[in-house]
Parts: C-alpha cells; sequence; structure tokens
C-alpha cells in the first residue's frame, strides 16, 4: 500500500502581515528622535492563599506566606523607592495597574498621578489570567477593571497590559471594543504595529520587553540585579545605534517587589541614570504617548510607518 501525506495543520492569529523592518517607511519620534524609552511599571495586588503570583523560592502549602509577604513588601517599600527614584532623574513612568490595588494600597497609585504619569489597565489582579476565561466572563472583567480606573482618574485608560500577559484568540477584539487605543502583550516587534481587529476595526500594539522585564530575566533565568542592569545598558546602546535607521522603542518593565530591592535597586538606579544622561537625543516617554504619536502618523499619513494590519 502506498504511503500518504497529509501536509500539517497550521494556525495563524490573523491579526497582522509579517514586515521586515528594513523594508519599512522611515519617520521621527518627536523632535526627530529615533529612540523612544518608556518604563513599564507594574503595581499589582494578589490573592492570599489563592491564585497566582511570582515565587522567589518554591511556594510551600497555602497560605504561602513566604511568596505572599515578598510580592506584598513591594507596595509597601519598593514602589516607594522607585518612585524617589523616578523623581531624581526626572523619567516619566506608565504604571500598570491592577484595579483593586486602589482597594488593596490606598494612596498608592494617587503617588504615581500626582507625578503626572500614564495610568494603564492591568486587570483586576495578578491572581488570575483573563485568557484562560469564557468571552463573556473575559469582557466581564475589562469592563470592572476599566470601570474602576476610569472612576478614580477621572478618564478611561488608553492601554491595556493583561496579567500574566494573558490574552485569548478574542483579547484584542474585545478591548477594541472597550474603547483601548493600545496593548502591551505582544513583543513580536521594535516598532508599534497595528493590529486587525473584528467588524473591521484595529487596535495598535506597542512593544512590550519580555528579555528587559525583571520577572523573566531575575525571577525565571536567576539573572542578578546587576545583571539585568548591564542588559538595560546594553540594549540602550545597541538601540540607539540601531535607531539611525529606524525608528524604535525600547521598554524597561519593573516590578517594585522586585528591582525595589536594595541590592537590586542600586544597579538599576546607575542604567537608568546612564539613559537619563541622553535625554537630549532620546525620547523619554510614556507607551501612551508613543500609541498618540503613531496614531497622529497615521491620521497624517497612512504609509508613514504606522500601516493597516493587512500592510504589516
Amino acid at each position: 500500500m502506498p504511503e500518504t501525506t497529509s501536509a500539517p495543520t497550521m494556525q495563524g492569529h490573523g491579526r497582522y502581515a509579517y514586515s521586515a523592518l528594513p523594508d519599512r517607511p522611515v519617520y521621527d519620534w518627536p523632535g526627530g528622535r529615533r529612540l523612544a524609552v518608556y518604563i513599564a511599571l507594574n503595581l499589582e495586588t494578589f490573592d492570599f492563599g489563592a491564585g497566582l503570583g511570582a515565587e522567589l523560592a518554591p511556594g510551600g502549602p497555602q497560605p504561602d506566606v513566604l511568596n505572599f509577604a515578598w510580592r506584598d513588601w513591594g507596595n509597601r517599600v519598593g514602589a516607594w523607592r522607585i518612585r524617589d527614584l523616578l523623581d531624581a532623574l526626572g523619567l516619566p513612568a506608565s504604571i500598570l495597574v491592577n484595579s483593586r490595588i486602589y482597594r488593596d494600597c490606598p494612596g498608592l497609585i494617587e503617588a504615581f498621578r500626582a507625578r503626572g504619569d500614564e495610568i494603564v489597565g492591568h486587570g483586576r489582579s495578578n491572581a488570575e489570567r483573563q485568557g484562560t476565561l469564557p468571552e463573556a466572563e473575559e469582557r466581564a472583567l475589562i469592563a470592572e477593571a476599566t470601570a474602576v480606573l476610569t472612576r478614580e482618574e477621572g478618564k478611561a485608560p488608553a492601554g491595556w497590559l493583561g496579567p500574566w500577559i494573558s490574552q485569548s484568540r478574542v483579547t484584542p477584539d474585545l478591548l477594541a471594543e472597550a474603547g483601548y487605543r493600545y496593548l502591551l502583550d505582544w513583543c513580536h516587534d521594535d516598532q508599534p504595529v497595528w493590529f486587525a481587529t473584528r467588524d473591521g476595526g484595529r487596535i495598535l500594539s506597542v512593544p512590550y520587553p519580555q528579555e528587559l522585564n525583571d520577572i523573566p530575566a531575575i525571577v525565571a533565568r536567576k539573572d542578578t540585579g546587576r545583571e539585568f542592569a548591564e542588559a538595560i545598558e546594553d540594549a540602550f546602546e545597541e538601540m540607539l545605534d540601531q535607531s539611525r535607521q529606524a525608528p524604535l522603542v525600547m521598554g524597561i518593565a519593573l516590578h517594585p517587589y522586585i528591582v525595589g530591592q536594595p541590592h537590586r535597586l542600586r544597579p538599576l538606579r546607575q542604567a537608568l541614570e546612564r539613559i537619563a544622561r541622553h535625554r537630549d537625543t532620546v525620547w523619554l516617554t510614556t507607551a501612551g504617548a508613543i500609541a498618540t504619536h503613531i496614531a497622529d502618523l497615521a491620521g497624517a499619513t497612512p504609509a508613514c510607518g504606522a500601516r493597516h494590519p493587512s500592510s504589516g
């Protein structure tokens, strides 16, 4: 009997087409700059004795006091040290906020709001994933978190990062339908990319780092704080060179319970000081400002880098 074969079944996401960076139109960030740098500070809350949470050490039976207390330290101590560091260096930040932080840590978000930082939606808490929920429940989660942030901040958040970078197949659609202008979950590019959404809509994907992110680097790969800071400095210098050919986005993702620790904060301070010294040649900004700039470019000249997903 002859052997038969069949082609493998492959699934695509249908959100964007392939586009090689060297083939794209070149544009500038404000002031003729080519490298945009933003800091994403995750302010998160966790359930006691249940749910998900990053671990400093392998957790025991619930309640896992060791890891819960380590994470809680970030909101009580580490976040305030990072706020002071950002103040000292004059750096803006995008604050990725679990909506239950307002209840669990009164005054914390208000302190970053007072700095003029951008407030970004980040689900209800980091004890749960949204991508595993049925569509109706995911829609309700987005709506609940959005309503809290809108009430507390006086305006709706423009951007969203799912807890645990968790997306279902319809998350971009739900976010667009909820009024979000951009999402942060994808690390597939160094430039913002338009995603197609259902019913002919679209939403912008702003690059969010998974390499320059203290959870994958320090919790997963076991890098030291100094190794993480060196990675930030090396990435900055290389992207600054690369940005002569094309506009780029460099994000730095931080969690207070990790890099707020004194032995990690010191090398982080040195890395951010090095970046801050280039404030006249790079755009030190927020994820939301990046999204607004791309949307303005798309409105003025659709071919100017901010292209429809069908064209990459």
